[in-house]
């Protein structure tokens, strides 16, 4: 099974549109709020050279790496093998 981890913030509108999606396929993931900890802020950073969001790693069964930024429906649906 794929583990699903979500760097997003607060405000962030399209980190709210990509949790209510994965959320209505059933999709369980966790989140980090790179808003409130100064920790996962620099965990982002160094995760994604970048401090936007949201910025998405879903860790395969065979422990490789998908790494997503942004709200990116069609590459989220072909990594999950959602349609």
């Amino acid at each position: 099974m794929k583990k699903i981890m979500i760097y997003s913030t607060a405000t962030c509108g399209f980190c709210k549109m990509l949790k209510s999606y994965l959320a209505s396929k059933e999709i369980d993931f966790d989140v980090k709020m790179a808003d409130e900890d100064q920790t996962i802020a620099m965990e982002l950073y160094e995760k994604s050279g970048q401090l936007g969001v949201p910025f998405t790693i879903i860790t395969n069964e065979d422990g490789t790496e998908e790494k997503i930024l942004g709200f990116d429906r069609p590459r989220f649906d072909e990594v999950l093998g959602l349609s």
